[in-house]
């Protein structure tokens, strides 16, 4: 998921994001870990990414009530997520870890009749970066909608979620390493060759990472 908050709400939502809501979602069975990354280039940008057992944790029954019955914090808080672009993902290809202090995002989508083309070029790029100097991990995701009707939080953020279609996340530690990475290999020109199109990519910093084991869920009631 992407989107911004102002810089006002800022440290009230990391308060609440950090201790109602990642425990909320971790104590969900099927959720393996939640991060937080915040633009490392500036602005009020925020990434999350969530990983789960499997897809279908997407629309299991606990999952969906807690979705459904949003507590008085999130209630106050979800109106303030601007911009929303989410992706509900099956894992395409995967290398390497899913932590580290960096990550770079892309969102794009195959061109007409290109899809088997650069799901190929782009699974052959990751093949490499894992194990490059600067860089741990890479991992390529499509969303996929799952078969739910529109939630509670949905409601409460208001206007309907963007989506994002091909997601590619790359992980690493060195931040000129990721940049490099975003400006050559990861830019437009370089995907439209490789068969992709409307791309948004962001460099994100670490800003928080935990399981299930690393937290205890806090309730605020206003």
């Amino acid at each position: 998921m992407w989107w911004d908050t102002a810089p006002e709400m800022r440290a009230d939502f990391e308060d609440w994001h950090s201790h109602e809501h990642f425990p909320e979602r971790l104590g969900v069975p099927g959720f393996r870990r939640a991060s937080r990354w915040t633009s490392a280039t500036g602005g009020d940008g925020i990434f999350v990414m969530y990983e789960l057992e499997a897809y279908e944790i997407l629309s299991s029954p606990l999952y969906l009530a807690r979705l459904n019955d949003p507590t008085p914090w999130s209630t106050r808080m979800m109106p303030h997520h601007r911009n929303m672009v989410r992706g509900q993902c099956r894992i395409v290809e995967s290398t390497g870890g899913g932590v580290a202090r960096q990550a770079v995002t892309v969102r794009l989508s195959p061109t007409t009749g290109r899809e088997e083309e650069l799901r190929s070029n782009l699974a052959s790029l990751l093949g490499t970066l894992s194990t490059r100097p600067g860089l741990v991990g890479a991992h390529l995701l499509k969303h996929e909608t799952p078969p739910i009707a529109t939630t509670k939080e949905q409601q409460i953020r208001g206007a309907a979620d963007q989506v994002a279609d091909w997601v590619l996340v790359a992980i690493g530690y060195d931040p000129v390493v990721m940049k490099q990475l975003a400006e050559t290999e990861l830019s437009p020109d370089s995907l439209i060759q490789a068969g992709g199109m409307g791309q948004t990519s962001g460099l994100y910093a670490l800003s928080y990472s935990a399981t299930p084991a690393d937290v205890v869920l806090r309730s605020h009631g206003s």
